[in-house]
């Protein structure tokens, strides 16, 4: 039969990403325990296309999805953009995932045990001379404010924020790593089920701990900056106040001293 889509093209424009949006896909993530989690993830699978070539073959796209094993890890994700790149004949890829990740934890004082989900993805791009790992997790936690609390006679209004980190990386990192980064640095993390004595706790310790949105994102900062694993990194909060109808938000982007966001990971 003809295959329109491997002709030429006369205009001669290359195209940057090409491919196929929102396709569902079972996967199994690796967990920083050593086990496997099976999630529901929402994928975007791209290829460059030569300014000569008509086209791509978009169900090869899928054949390499479903041909894949469905377990996804920062170590074997790139591999696989590097068989779709292959699989299509082309000299550049990248595909973008998205899946919900959830995280067993024992409430404080109780030791009562809930699921907590986050939002979690792995993002992998290969091209000549470029081989890129990068994952994001958005992180709900408590924050409470300072100035409230210190200019109220009794109590301070506290609200829900995201803290949202998207990172670059030289090796292997956990999406447990990223979690454990944000919450301890909130005013209180969040739980899925507390006991009365629980909430207490979370709520006095928030007290305690009162965090503006830019003490959030200054302090995540200081502990991606640490992470030698982590050559680039991007840090939002937003805060979705309590006695606005508006959110409070700051970000921070910064590349490790002598490294470049754009630079060969691993």
């Amino acid at each position: 039969m003809p295959d329109v889509q491997a002709t030429s093209d006369f205009r001669r424009i290359a195209i940057d990403h090409v491919g196929i949006k929102s396709i569902r896909h079972p996967v199994r993530v690796s967990q920083r325990d050593g086990g496997v989690q099976h999630s529901i993830a929402l994928l975007n699978m791209y290829v460059g296309l030569p300014h000569d070539a008509k086209g791509v073959h978009m169900s090869r796209f899928v054949e390499m999805l479903n041909a894949s094993d469905g377990e996804m890890s920062a170590v074997s994700f790139l591999p696989l953009v590097e068989a779709v790149v292959q699989r299509l004949e082309a000299e550049s890829g990248r595909i973008e995932m998205s899946f919900p990740y959830f995280i067993r934890k024992r409430a404080p004082v109780s030791g009562v045990q809930s699921l907590m989900d986050y939002e979690a993805g792995f993002t992998g791009e290969v091209g000549p001379g470029h081989r890129r790992f990068g994952m994001n997790v958005v992180v709900p936690v408590t924050s409470l404010c300072p100035c409230s609390k210190e200019i109220s006679e009794y109590g301070a209004h506290n609200q829900r924020s995201h803290i949202s980190i998207t990172v670059r990386t030289r090796q292997a990192i956990w999406i447990e790593d990223l979690v454990d980064c944000a919450e301890s640095q909130a005013s209180s993390e969040l739980y899925g089920l507390l006991k009365r004595p629980d909430e207490k706790f979370v709520t006095e310790r928030a007290y305690d701990n009162p965090k503006f949105v830019e003490d959030l994102v200054r302090d995540v900062a200081l502990r991606l900056d640490a992470d030698e694993r982590i050559e680039w990194y991007a840090v939002e909060s937003e805060n979705f106040e309590s006695i606005h109808n508006h959110s409070a938000y700051a970000r921070i982007e910064r590349a490790r001293p002598g490294e470049s966001p754009l630079r060969t990971s691993w």
